[in-house]
């Protein structure tokens, strides 16, 4: 999973690695924030350097992830946990150093809170849409579809599918199945260029639905039929896709209206996203 997250109004890119249960995060976004550097990346290459011929183990340790660039594109990116960033910052002389920490540490406190309460990550992400200008209506739909795609994933581990990967595999198979598009091919429907854009979150209420009747579909063939390993779960993501998109289609017959739509919600003032949002229910 990953996020960009704000530090004095700096954009600061992490990933969560559920398997360590930790945050990293891009090293050259941090030396950013504490240097004010023109260039952080040459900051960084040159103390890297510096480091690694004083033999410091916390730069030996550090390893990269694919990360979103200002350009858009997946770049490996140097990251590091929190506790080696604690000790990365103590090479780097700056005012800034002190309230990093602290932040760092509120970061990490905040995480921990929501895994002992999943319910305030819930409450957090509900304020983060409700700032975007969300209704009320599309923000209980959209979070009921992650608590949906969560109990999906969740019975995919148990059955011996690798994350990642496979994961978009059978994610792509019930979005065929349901919309006759793949993620993807929806993206490019909805004119959603940017990497960064969650298809998610430009989709209609009509299509929050159907896409969480798959998928909680797929869940329950998946259990009745003890589903194991890829190939028998692609089966199951197919036909649970199959349920929706029989369903959807239907709908189309009856309603003589299209579900799946080129709107997005991209850029739009916080009046025009409620205004689309109640035209898209009507």
């Amino acid at each position: 999973m990953s996020q960009i997250i704000l530090f004095e109004e700096t954009k600061v890119r992490r990933a969560w690695n559920e398997t360590e249960q930790k945050w990293y995060f891009a090293i050259v976004d941090v030396v950013a924030v504490l240097t004010q550097s023109n260039n952080p990346q040459i900051y960084w290459r040159v103390m890297k350097k510096r480091l690694t011929d004083e033999g410091n183990q916390t730069v030996t340790n550090c390893h990269a992830l694919k990360m979103t660039a200002a350009d858009g594109k997946q770049r490996l990116t140097d990251v590091a946990n929190t506790e080696q960033l604690m000790r990365l910052i103590q090479s780097i002389p700056s005012p800034k150093a002190e309230p990093f920490k602290l932040w760092l540490a509120r970061v990490g406190y905040e995480r921990l809170e929501e895994i002992e309460n999943p319910e305030l990550a819930a409450k957090r992400m509900r304020a983060i849409y409700e700032q975007k200008g969300y209704s009320e209506d599309w923000i209980e739909k959209r979070l009921r579809g992650i608590a949906v795609r969560d109990e999906l994933t969740d019975e995919w581990k148990k059955r011996g599918v690798k994350e990642q990967k496979e994961f978009a595999i059978l994610t792509a198979e019930i979005s065929k199945a349901t919309f006759g598009m793949t993620p993807s091919e929806y993206k490019e429907f909805k004119s959603l260029a940017n990497p960064k854009e969650n298809l998610r979150d430009h989709m209609t209420d009509l299509e929050l639905i159907f896409t969480m009747l798959g998928e909680a579909s797929t869940t329950e063939i998946a259990k009745r039929r003890d589903a194991q390993g890829f190939p028998e779960n692609k089966i199951a993501a197919q036909e649970g896709g199959s349920v929706a998109g029989n369903a959807r289609k239907d709908l189309e017959k009856k309603s003589g209206k299209k579900v799946s739509t080129q709107t997005n919600f991209k850029s739009l003032p916080e009046s025009k996203v409620r205004k689309l949002k109640q035209s898209n229910q009507q």
